[in-house]
């Protein structure tokens, strides 16, 4: 390949692997390790750690994994590195708290559900899973000693979630100092050349670029994505806090999820997280700004392309004619769960609300029963109650409504 022809592959594969991404370090080590893998005929390793400290994968987790996406399809190898040891440790970027580890059964349940889920995303055929087990699990004290040495503990309270607890008198665990040591020595094991992640991971992968050098391999390049705002539009998608879109989530409901995200969230949605090209994506909001588009139509795009993503076009679209029935007809979704009251939930014939939510499975307490029946969430066959203290009298094929998407039918 002429060297004019490599510049231009290379500006290329730069253009592509831009999009998105909050930073580079560096941006310039990147063009030279593209230029030599285009001269040498050989492809980048790029690698991807995720710990399995959830068994499902959100649009959040997505962002990265569609990066990786990219370079696989710009030819270069993916390793995809499962941290079935170091989620026995919990990593704790951005924890104000000891994070509590992972058992081994926990670890291992969750691995193998990443490992089915990211090929909702990436070329079963062209990604080689890896798990840091294999090495890590293999390491004696001596080696954890010799490793210790290569690094700091000054350098380690550069990190601001340890300096910031460190300050305030918070613990902080020494098995906490070695999370980062061994997702940097994954790249030594791994000889990256290009890792991912969130921008909350910047000071693993830069331990990771220094470990490199320790041990005289050359730096890996460090890639940082954005971290996705949730659909409560305030903190970052997360499971644990409700938030978030799962990308096996059935597609009505990844649709109606993203039909309530807030307006201004949707550019970055649309950048983040569909395939779209950036240039169209700008007309979509200069039409927004001059009101030449309704936010909902332009939402309903976003909804559709997502849901297209993980399902198929025909599943968005019959997603989106269930979402106009349900939300705009007022009619029913086509498949509502069902639930069923036991004898000792009646009394004199009747059941109190609050115990006929809990018996739906659509809430968690007794407590969130009750501060959604007060603040107006909910409906009994579409007729809004709000006293908790409410009884009445069930009958078979009433419906229990919770906010515009939770539905559930009482059975026989």
């Amino acid at each position: 390949m002429e060297n004019e022809e490599i510049k231009e592959q290379v500006a290329r594969q730069l253009d592509i692997l831009r999009r998105g991404t909050a930073e580079i370090i560096s941006e310039e080590e990147l063009a030279k390790k593209l230029a030599a893998s285009l001269k040498k005929g050989e492809p980048l390793r790029v690698k991807l750690g995720t710990d399995p400290s959830a068994p499902d994968i959100h649009l959040g987790h997505a962002v990265v994994y569609r990066k990786l996406k990219q370079f696989q399809d710009l030819g270069h190898q993916v390793l995809f590195l499962i941290g079935d040891f170091t989620g026995k440790i919990g990593d704790p970027s951005g924890k104000n708290v000891t994070r509590p580890p992972l058992t081994t059964e926990q670890v291992e349940a969750n691995a193998r559900t990443y490992a089915e889920q990211i090929f909702k995303i990436m070329d079963p055929e062209r990604t080689q899973i890896v798990f840091n087990s294999h090495w890590l699990g293999k390491m004696s004290f001596e080696d954890v000693i010799r490793l210790a040495s290569r690094y700091t503990v000054a350098r380690m309270l550069e990190r601001d979630d340890f300096a910031n607890r460190y300050h305030s008198g918070r613990p902080i665990s020494i098995h906490e100092f070695f999370y980062p040591l061994m997702q940097g020595y994954d790249s030594v094991e791994l000889k990256a050349d290009v890792e991912l992640g969130g921008t909350d991971q910047k000071f693993n992968l830069l331990v990771g670029r220094d470990l490199q050098r320790e041990f005289g391999q050359e730096p890996q390049v460090a890639m940082m994505m954005p971290l996705l705002v949730g659909t409560d539009g305030v903190n970052k998608m997360s499971k644990s806090l409700g938030n978030y879109i799962g990308i096996s989530e059935a597609p009505s409901e990844i649709y109606g999820k993203v039909m309530s995200i807030p307006d201004e969230l949707m550019p970055t949605y649309f950048e983040l997280a569909t395939d779209l090209p950036l240039s169209e994506i700008e007309q979509f909001m200069k039409d927004l700004e001059a009101d030449r588009v309704h936010p909902r139509d332009l939402k309903r795009k976003l909804a559709r392309e997502i849901v297209t993503l993980y399902h198929g076009w025909q599943e968005a679209k019959g997603a989106e004619e269930e979402f106009d029935r349900v939300f705009r007809q007022g009619e029913l979704p086509d498949d509502i769960p069902s639930f069923r009251l036991e004898a000792e939930d009646y009394k004199e014939g009747k059941v109190w609300i609050v115990k006929l939510l809990e018996r739906t499975g659509l809430v968690q307490s007794r407590g969130e029963a009750r501060r959604l029946i007060t603040s107006g969430a909910v409906r009994i066959d579409n007729v809004k109650k709000t006293d908790p203290d409410l009884e009445l009298k069930p009958q078979v094929g009433m419906v229990v409504q919770i906010g515009k998407r939770r539905f559930a039918s009482l059975e026989d």
